[in-house]
């Protein structure tokens, strides 16, 4: 522990962890407050989709609702001044990599973003394990598979594992450092902004893992070459 904290001293990232800390409790506060309204007000007509991607894609429908309520409110036709649509906000080139032929359409789009997360985790190295494949693969559902990758090669530099999201996770506020993200193969991105993404996932999947309780197992998750490829499909966001 001493060694562990002598080196995060060093490296910055026990500096950041104050403000890191605030801003991720503030929007878990915010999350719960709002997570019981939206849930009545739109889970009966959306559950049957999201229900349907996770047979596609083998995640949880639960965790597939968490992304899809993080990115618009499940809001059909949110859309970003950078280009990203739909209840998933995906990107243009995502969503004609997927075959989804109208991303404001909600059921296309949970489709799409659900077997977009599985392209995104089959593309990670095999021997990450679960429950980390499916952290680390949020992270680049929020930021892309390039700037991920950069974070893990700043997390094997600072002595931490480039597999697990703990340690992942401490280096994403680099990709936003000016000193640090100059030398990145994918330069800048915003780091903070994808571990609130993943904290904010996880709470409200355990939001509606308590009001919507399962009591059958998850389908197998497909073969990856079933799955596609993501090359090319990754924008910054």
């Amino acid at each position: 522990m001493k060694a562990f904290f002598a080196r995060i001293a060093k490296d910055g990232t026990l500096k950041r962890w104050p403000t890191a800390t605030s801003r991720t409790r503030r929007a878990s506060r915010h999350r719960l407050r709002d997570a019981p309204g939206a849930h009545q007000h739109r889970a009966g007509e959306l559950k049957p989709h999201f229900l349907e991607a996770e047979r596609v894609s083998g995640y949880d429908w639960r965790l597939i609702a968490a992304i899809g309520y993080q990115e618009s409110h499940w809001n059909p036709l949110a859309a970003s001044p950078t280009g990203v649509r739909g209840l998933m906000m995906l990107t243009e080139d995502t969503a004609d990599r997927l075959k989804v032929k109208d991303r404001l359409d909600a059921r296309e789009s949970i489709l799409g973003g659900a077997r977009y997360l599985g392209l995104i985790a089959d593309s990670l190295p095999p021997r990450i394990r679960e429950p980390d494949r499916t952290f680390l693969a949020l992270a680049a559902y929020n930021l892309g598979i390039g700037h991920l990758e950069d974070a893990r090669i700043l997390a094997q530099g600072k002595g931490l594992s480039p597999d697990t999201w703990q340690d992942v996770k401490l280096a994403l506020p680099g990709l936003a450092d000016p000193e640090t993200h100059q030398r990145l193969k994918h330069g800048f991105a915003r780091g903070h902004e994808a571990m609130q993404f993943v904290d904010n996932v996880r709470n409200y999947q355990d939001i509606l893992a308590r009001m919507e309780p399962r009591d059958d197992p998850l389908p197998p998750r497909p073969p990856p070459a079933l799955q596609g490829s993501t090359k090319g499909s990754v924008a910054t966001r």
